[in-house]
């Protein structure tokens, strides 16, 4: 793994939030997955980025503030930031999950590194974790979002939705399917209570993209 910029005080953090749950069939012991992890950094995360952009955009309505935020925090610009740490090289995961291609999975990746990020708020505190986030993401968007190849569905399809009808898309899943270790999500795209899309992915970011995909298709 790239160096970080510290040493964590408990390193069985940085283990948990390196360890992918298709590993845990392969070894004994205690050692737990990072989904919890992962789902304490999704929220720390939110909250860093939604404080960024408080400050830095204090013209900008709420409406256009969680469409910045969403561009940021979308699966595939989480898991440009996770490749430029080797995130994948160091996943510990199954054989099998290697295999199929476990390290360079964009959902896993993306995973991985909002786990790294709840690691750190425990192991090094807030503020620790906010310098972490500007360094590794915010300062380096441009370079990220370039790398990830990103458009944005969902922010073009609240955009145009908020013109046209003054209301921001619903997303719902509809189903995951497939084993614990290798999901696929399912969810659709609402407009006042009617689908206008569905889509899937390795990811419930990377399905309501496909999602909002279809309804801008239908719109067009």
């Amino acid at each position: 793994m790239s160096p970080l910029p510290f040493i964590f005080k408990n390193p069985e953090l940085l283990a948990m939030a390196m360890t992918h749950r298709s590993a845990l069939n392969e070894k004994k012991g205690s050692q737990q997955s990072n989904e919890r992890l992962e789902f304490l950094g999704d929220a720390v995360l939110e909250l860093i980025v939604s404080h960024y952009l408080f400050q830095h955009f204090p013209h900008l309505p709420e409406g256009q503030l969680t469409q910045k935020r969403s561009e940021i925090v979308q699966t595939k610009t989480l898991a440009a930031a996770a490749k430029r740490l080797n995130l994948g090289e160091n996943l510990i995961m199954s054989k099998g999950e290697k295999k199929a291609g476990g390290a360079s999975n964009i959902g896993l990746l993306a995973n991985t590194f909002e786990a790294l990020l709840g690691a750190t708020y425990l192991d090094q505190g807030l503020k620790k974790t906010i310098d972490f986030v500007y360094q590794h993401l915010l300062n380096q968007l441009d370079e990220l979002v370039t790398l990830a190849g990103v458009h944005d569905f969902k922010s073009e399809l609240q955009e145009s939705w908020q013109k046209r009808f003054k209301t921001a898309p619903k997303y719902q899943l509809i189903k995951t399917v497939g084993p614990d270790h290798a999901k696929t999500f399912v969810v659709k795209v609402l407009l006042n209570h009617q689908v206008k899309g569905e889509g899937e992915g390795l990811s419930k970011q990377a399905a309501q993209q496909a999602a909002a995909q279809k309804a801008l298709e239908k719109i067009s």
